[in-house]
């Protein structure tokens, strides 16, 4: 019998493939999410990896065996699957394991209108649910009329909605590089790019879930070298870059170098307040000190969250904000359910260096004011002893203020850094962020120093 707490993720579900997850722990799944959310109907999706076609089916199966009516959006994006759940108004099922390698898969689930699923909004209730089925060996009571199990395809209306919230109509012509990683992006941009006013060269768009060329993860910098180097041979005016579920998206500009999420997150905040005057914007904790200041300056009220997307979505709701950025390339917009959708991301930026004639380099350079360490991972044996060493060292300091919102946030007049323990590993993850370099390379080093001591 599968361990669900190694399976069962603080966001979402995600495995080994068949070790963990399986097909008949699939229908399990998802006659526990007809159960819980009481649905009688709901929208499954899946991406490209081998074993997601058959879990997805299992997973409608067993949503269907309950009464639940079941639409199968077949392979697309995570932020397609969120589209079809605001649009159709039902609870959905993503099979991905978004940039995880290709032994992985899982599932991220939404209730209606793309609301979050974490631990404390549905996640726990469902572990406990499979496992009462499995430690007690009986299946659910099926209904006496199970649910119908129907197709449709989504992804042109998924495309017409993201190009209603940002006019490319009258941008100049733009030379880009996409790099799918062989993920779902090799799905979308295809449809979502047709007709606009951009020369389109793709790399790796053949969908393929054992990722022969590199991993699906744009946020380790090994897998964004191919993209930079084909910018820089082509010419092109920006390069793109998916994780697998295509969800989120890494931008490099027209000299191959990557733009910074917190300068994206400021660029697109900006935008959107111009549009809606005085909004809300929400940002995590360990976004550039630029986003506050950028919504500030552009007459909006910056909020400042957590670190994921349970907590990023719960807020962008109760306070009504219009965008909401993460530092991993996660970007939340009101007009899409609040949901994360890394390719409206990337319509603002095209749109935005399409309607000037500068290079992509000098349009974000007013929101790019700092120099940042990046997130660093340490493998540490006691991960609340090595926080308590770095607070030790650090927060007694005249002018230095600390807060625990998310992990432990140090910060002095000119830097700040962030220490927070991986929900999943053995890690602790350090961001540091200063007015100069060489700040930011001294405190980073001291920081490390205490946390690999």
């Amino acid at each position: 019998m599968t361990d669900l707490s190694q399976l069962v993720k603080a966001y979402d579900i995600r495995g080994v493939v068949p070790d963990q997850l399986d097909e008949p722990l699939a229908e399990l799944f998802g006659a526990a999410f007809a159960t819980v959310t009481e649905a009688d109907a709901i929208v499954i999706g899946h991406d490209m990896r081998p074993s997601s076609p058959g879990l997805s089916r299992a997973f409608a199966r067993g949503a269907a065996s309950l009464g639940a009516d079941v639409t199968e959006i077949g392979l697309c994006s995570t932020d397609e699957l969120y589209f079809a759940s605001g649009a159709l108004g039902l609870p959905g099922a993503m099979f991905t394991a978004s940039h995880n390698p290709a032994q992985y898969n899982g599932i991220k689930l939404c209730r209606k209108g793309a609301a979050p699923v974490g631990q404390d909004t549905g996640l726990a209730d469902l572990r406990a649910l499979v496992e009462q089925w499995q430690e007690s060996g009986d299946r659910p009571q099926e209904a006496a009329t199970p649910g119908r199990i129907t197709q449709r395809d989504v992804l042109t209306d998924y495309a017409a909605h993201l190009l209603s919230l940002v006019d490319l109509t009258a941008i100049r012509p733009l030379k880009v590089v996409v790099d799918a990683g062989n993920g779902m992006g090799g799905h979308t941009v295809p449809t979502v790019f047709a007709g606009l006013p951009l020369d389109l060269v793709p790399l790796y768009f053949e969908l393929d879930g054992t990722f022969p060329n590199h991993e699906a993860n744009p946020l380790d910098p090994k897998n964004l070298v191919d993209l930079q180097a084909r910018v820089r041979e082509t010419g092109a005016d920006l390069g793109l870059a998916f994780d697998g579920d295509a969800d989120r998206c890494f931008v490099v500009d027209e000299r191959g170098e990557p733009v910074s999420p917190s300068a994206i997150t400021a660029l697109v905040a900006a935008r959107e307040l111009a549009k809606h005057p005085g909004s809300v914007v929400i940002h995590n904790l360990i976004t550039s000190w630029s986003v506050p200041e950028v919504v500030k300056e552009h007459g909006g009220t910056p909020v400042r969250t957590r670190v994921g997307h349970s907590f990023i979505k719960q807020e962008m709701a109760r306070t009504g904000a219009v965008f909401g950025g993460e530092h991993s390339a996660h970007y939340y917009f009101r007009d899409f359910w609040n949901a994360d959708t890394g390719m409206l991301a990337a319509l603002h930026v095209l749109a935005a260096l399409g309607g000037q004639p500068g290079t992509l380099s000098a349009l974000v350079a007013e929101y790019d004011r700092y120099a940042a360490s990046g997130e660093i991972n340490s493998t540490v044996h006691d991960q609340a002893a090595s926080s308590a060493a770095v607070r030790a060292a650090f927060a007694d300091a005249e002018g230095i203020e600390v807060d625990e919102l998310d992990g432990l946030t140090i910060a002095a007049p000119d830097w700040w850094f962030n220490v927070r323990a991986s929900n999943t590993e053995p890690l602790l993850r350090l961001n540091v962020e200063a007015r100069d370099p060489a700040t930011m390379t001294r405190i980073r080093d001291q920081a490390l120093a205490i946390i690999r001591a």
